[in-house]
Parts: structure tokens; sequence; C-alpha cells
């Protein structure tokens, strides 16, 4: 029997754990945790959001911008994330509409692909 998702995913190339912090703890807000010992040399680093852990691993040789792979973020306020992404300069896109909600999707600075979600 299946009880809960445990984590998520995503990529970065190798060496990116600098900018890929720049990312997603300063702009985005999310908090590093500590990655088990046996698991550093892998490099990357994990996060933390409200519970949930976000696993970012290192590949090269990978085109992320060409997966619809994803996760989806609820946010509380999407016009404010839209504006922080417009600020920045990143491209956001229109998602496909859903019952009771607004969403947008972008893809990182890595080209993974993520969506931003307010449940209405």
């Amino acid at each position: 029997m299946l009880l809960s998702v445990d984590h998520a995913q995503i990529t970065i190339p190798k060496g990116a754990e600098d900018a890929a912090k720049a990312f997603y703890c300063e702009f985005l807000g999310l908090r590093e945790i500590e990655k088990p010992d046996n698991r550093k040399k892998n490099g990357g680093l994990w996060l933390d959001l409200a519970g949930f852990q976000i696993h970012i691993g290192t590949e090269d040789g990978f085109d992320r911008t060409a997966t619809k792979a994803h996760i989806a973020y609820c946010v509380s306020d999407l016009e404010l994330w839209r504006k922080r992404f417009h600020e920045k300069g990143i491209e956001i896109f229109d998602s496909l509409p859903f019952p009771k909600a607004h969403a947008f999707e972008f893809r990182d600075p890595f080209g993974n692909r993520a969506e931003f979600i307010h449940k209405l």
C-alpha cells in the first residue's frame, strides 16, 4: 500500500550548486537541509518546503528543456510571483486551466520545468 510521497528529485549540471542555492534558496525561499554523509559525495543539495523534500542532483549531458516533467508548487499570491519573475527576467508561460485554481509555468535557470498554482 502506498502511503505518501517522500521526495522529488530534479537535476542541475555538475558544479552548479551555488547557482541552484541562489535560485531555490535566495529567490524562491526554500530551506536547504543537510544531506546524509553517504550522499554528500554525489554533489547537489537537498531542500525542504513545509516538510516535503526536493533533492537536487547533478547530471551532465541532459537537455532539461526537452521534458514536461515538473514540480508544481502551491503559492498564496500568484500575482506577486508573476511580478517577482518579471523583475528577475524569468519568462513565465500560461498553464492549461485547472478547475478552481490559477497557475503559470516557468523553467528554472537549468531548464527544469516548474509550475506555481494558486488554489481558489
